[in-house]
């Protein structure tokens, strides 16, 4: 599926996305990534089975008010003990599968939020 979305100001955005990959600003990735507004990189963990404490640590270092865990095709909660870090930080934590997470990012994003997505492909 195709996104168009009316960005107030120059902010990364989902373009496109299918099952196993997403495009952010016309740049395609198959692998778990991490996006803001201000930044788009590869993000460590390979699959939902790999989430580990420090990924969460590193979430809560962003300085975003939310985060968008997008599990991939289906939605998948992980153990309130891998997420802590995001609690202690006072950043909210959205967990949903990744088509619904690019596209609540990109309204997030137009509203000039501070919001990160976090997605997992496998």
């Amino acid at each position: 599926m195709k996104l168009h979305a009316s960005v107030p100001r120059a902010a990364h955005t989902v373009t496109a996305y299918g099952d196993d990959y997403v495009m952010v600003d016309g740049e395609r990735h198959e692998k778990s990534v991490l996006v803001t507004a201000e930044s788009v990189s590869d993000w460590a963990p390979s699959s939902f089975a790999s989430l580990k404490q420090e990924d969460f640590e590193e979430l809560a270092r962003l300085g975003v008010d939310i985060v968008l865990l997008g599990t991939g095709r289906r939605q998948r909660f992980p153990h309130p003990s891998l997420s802590a870090a995001l609690a202690s930080a006072r950043v909210g934590l959205e967990v949903m599968d990744a088509k619904a997470a690019c596209r609540t990012y990109n309204i997030l994003v137009a509203e000039e939020r501070k919001v990160a997505l976090a997605l997992l492909f496998e």
